[in-house]
């Protein structure tokens, strides 16, 4: 009796056991996949609770807001796009909240434009400088290290900025946002020293 007890029993434990984990499958790609009305609802107003919050607080803050002149600068603009999407895509951080810490980012960056405006020190103290990769035509190989570039991704930049060959080439310098200024240009005129003052050894495009 026993015996054939268990041969009943076991199909149906197992078929259970089936039906427990294809409700969990659904659970989980409900949860992954699937929004209710008033999900997307909520994500479309905070879309366009945010998106005008953030066009307010630039018309506010100016130009320089997503200029990307310095480090702090792209800093910011990671900051904000990342808060942007925590906002709209879920209800923690709340609207309210959201637009607050948007709020204190464009603050904080005002407040480090203005202090890099009226002091040398604090500019130079939160700036990184420029560094010099090419020197006309001559590969400045341990900045190209120091850079963490290869000369291949110095030659996509070269060939971004139409630069046709070495001769053509001034200098290229790796900016403080990331960025690569490649200078080339036919003619022979000198390059002005003032242009490259904070650059890391600038000094051997004037010798």
């Amino acid at each position: 009796m026993r015996s054939a007890s268990r041969r009943y029993t076991q199909p149906f434990a197992g078929r259970a056991s089936l039906l427990e984990k294809h409700r969990r499958i659904t659970k989980m790609l409900d949860k992954w996949i699937t929004a209710s009305p008033g999900q997307l609802g909520m994500i479309m107003l905070s879309s366009f609770a945010v998106y005008t919050g953030i066009l307010l607080y630039t018309r506010i803050a100016g130009l320089r807001s997503f200029s990307k002149m310095s480090a702090a600068d792209f800093a910011m603009t990671i900051a904000t796009g990342s808060l942007f999407g925590a906002t709209i895509a879920s209800p923690s951080p709340t609207l309210a909240m959201g637009l607050f810490a948007i709020a204190c980012i464009f603050a904080g960056q005002w407040a480090l434009a203005e202090l890099r405006v009226r002091s040398d020190f604090f500019s130079r103290a939160i700036d990184n400088q420029p560094l010099l990769l090419m020197s006309g035509g001559t590969i400045l190989k341990d900045n190209l290290r120091r850079a963490n570039m290869t000369e291949d991704d110095l030659f996509g930049k070269l060939r971004e900025a139409n630069a046709m060959n070495f001769d053509q080439v001034k200098a290229v310098v790796f900016e403080t946002t990331g960025d690569v200024s490649v200078i080339h240009s036919d003619s022979e005129a000198p390059l002005e020293r003032r242009i490259f003052e904070n650059v890391i050894d600038s000094d051997q495009l004037f010798k």
